[in-house]
């Protein structure tokens, strides 16, 4: 049984690398960026996906199924995650931007889903949509989601929580705010059949209650890949890819072994090793330090932190390697991401942290579209 999914917002394929594992065949994706649709063609189960390389503003309902090859009538997922950016509350800039810009993305993807109306829809983005800063954007998109008057196949059930990776099998911190609908017509007849239409549950708690297994940790994802040195490539016999890491200042160097020794915070630094930039004052007369987690080491027995645009940077987070005196290496933030080892990226760490750090968990994902599927297959065999 083909069951066919379209990803709006692919980058470099996390989306599209979790659908596929819960069982869909993605069809086609949206993705403006040059690098990130190489990236994502070149994992072989989406190799063969139709990629539409281009500003989501122009690409219309009628293109996209085309170039999916789906029918209107067909039962099939769209899955969008538009950039987070415009939401997030740690981005100083939103303040200063209009509604209409900060919603612009998230509009697109809404005006494709009216001209579609796809049966069931998967949506995904930063738990600050759901702030009182972006209250009327989210209130708006699920209004006219729900509330579409007249037609009931034009009207959806929407379900929306913020959930974290790491009680999915992703061994992160993360967490993420999760969107499933199904179209009212649709819903109706699971309602008939017996099948509950719901979010993805749990399958990991932080120490295992409730017979669910324990968050994953940094070591039990990372531990078995070779040492590396700061700078250093691995290329070993063993076959692994982009084990690639950034090189250290002879001054972030010892910082880094000052810092693991001492507990694994930079607030443990003495004076003389702090930066300047780490020791400004605010209008108070107050020192301002900037984020706490900058230069830290991570803890090998919880989840990372969240992997961001700047993971495989030593000084933007906290991504020193456990054990190791570097940071993290391009084959780390792609395992704490839950990327499969095939997954093959570019060996320039800029575009990499990026497209990785830009990603959703390949493994939240994948529980999602595991339950969405449960719906589609009881639809399909009746």
């Amino acid at each position: 049984m083909t069951i066919k999914a379209i990803d709006l917002f692919s980058g470099c394929g996390g989306v599209s690398c979790g659908l596929s594992q819960a069982g869909f065949t993605v069809k086609a994706a949206v993705e403006i960026e040059k690098d990130a649709a190489t990236t994502y063609l070149n994992y072989p189960p989406l190799a063969n996906v139709a990629v539409l390389q281009k500003d989501i503003c122009k690409v219309s309902g009628k293109e996209l199924l085309r170039a999916a090859k789906i029918h209107r009538n067909e039962i099939y997922l769209l899955a969008g995650c538009p950039p987070c950016q415009n939401f997030s509350m740690q981005n100083p800039n939103n303040k200063k931007k209009s509604e209409t810009e900060r919603k612009k993305l998230l509009f697109e993807f809404l005006r494709i889903i009216e001209e579609v109306y796809p049966p069931f829809i998967l949506m995904e983005n930063v738990p600050g949509i759901t702030t009182k800063f972006n209250a009327n954007i989210l209130n708006e998109f699920i209004e006219r989601l729900e509330n579409v008057k007249g037609d009931i196949s034009k009207k959806y059930f929407v379900l929306k929580d913020v959930l974290n990776s790491a009680d999915f099998g992703v061994p992160q911190s993360r967490k993420r705010f999760v969107l499933h609908a199904v179209r009212m017509d649709i819903y109706e007849r699971l309602q008939t059949l017996g099948q509950t239409f719901q979010l993805p549950q749990p399958t990991h708690k932080k120490d295992g209650e409730n017979g669910l297994k324990p968050w994953i940790t940094v070591k039990e994802a990372i531990g078995d890949l070779p040492k590396l040195s700061a700078g250093q490539t691995y290329d070993g016999k063993k076959e692994v890819y982009n084990h690639k890491c950034a090189n250290l200042s002879d001054e972030n160097l010892a910082r880094m072994k000052y810092i693991r020794s001492h507990g694994g915070s930079r607030n443990s630094l003495p004076e003389s090793m702090v930066l300047d930039c780490h020791k400004k004052k605010n209008e108070y007369g107050q020192v301002f330090s900037g984020h706490q987690d900058v230069y830290g080491i991570m803890d090998p027995n919880k989840p990372s932190p969240t992997m961001t645009g700047g993971c495989l940077c030593y000084s933007k987070g906290r991504y020193g390697h456990y054990s190791q005196n570097r940071a993290i290496s391009i084959r780390e933030a792609a395992r704490l991401q839950t990327f499969p080892d095939d997954f093959i990226f570019s060996d320039s760490l800029t575009k990499s942290a990026l497209q990785i750090g830009n990603a959703v968990p390949v493994k939240l994902v994948e529980a999602s579209g595991t339950e969405i599927l449960k719906s589609i297959k009881k639809i399909k065999r009746k």
